[in-house]
């Protein structure tokens, strides 16, 4: 990924924050070269290894799970909040831009197929969003049907190498531009819009 100095996000939590409230990701494999996407949802460890590990699972019909060769790499992509800049937010003339934040996790994965470990990976999986519900879902399923479901994905840890991060949030103008960008942030309906400007305004963002 290009990242201009200035751009470059290396703090591991922001990072770890970033990829946990915006979990559905971007998996990429190149199998003889041609890059193969899948968009799913993670869960991101970051207690797991020296950089964390990400876990996930998708469909057995999915092919993307017998590209996951011994010591070969993968990407996850997690894009995070991003909105249009108006030029008349500047307070010089200048262009129309867009702010975001998105991160890059490199790293190697494992399959997971024992009826166990995948049944626990699923059962986290399912805690982790359920948590954040009203009522949380507590599964009724019986254990034949619920074998018959799990016979139907694969599970996956991916082990990370290398994380990148790259928040583009104004760093290159003046704090009275910042501060013109974000009040313009906050006039807006967009629910993105607005949280670009929550992270411009975090303290790191105004020192």
């Amino acid at each position: 990924m290009y990242i201009p100095p200035l751009f470059k996000e290396e703090n591991p939590e922001r990072l770890a924050a970033l990829i946990q409230d915006y979990s559905f990701g971007i998996l990429v494999t190149s199998p003889d070269g041609i890059p193969f996407v899948t968009h799913l949802p993670f869960l991101l460890d970051p207690s797991a290894g020296k950089h964390g590990k990400l876990l996930g699972h998708m469909a057995r019909a999915n092919p993307q799970w017998r590209h996951f060769a011994p010591g070969t790499e993968v990407l996850a992509v997690f894009q995070g909040p991003h909105a249009y800049i108006s030029p008349s937010w500047y307070l010089s003339p200048n262009v129309p831009t867009w702010n975001y934040a998105v991160a890059h996790v490199r790293g190697i994965p494992r399959l997971i197929e024992d009826p166990t470990e995948l049944d626990a990976l699923v059962e986290r999986l399912t805690q982790f969003h359920e948590s954040q519900m009203p009522s949380p879902y507590q599964s009724g399923l019986a254990d034949e049907p619920r074998a018959k479901l799990l016979d139907m994905i694969v599970g996956f840890e991916i082990e990370i190498t290398e994380l990148q991060g790259k928040f583009k949030i104004s760093q290159n103008r003046s704090p009275e531009e910042q501060q013109s960008v974000i009040d313009g942030l906050n006039q807006s309906n967009s629910p993105l819009a607005a949280a670009v400007a929550k992270l411009m305004s975090e303290p790191q963002n105004l020192d």
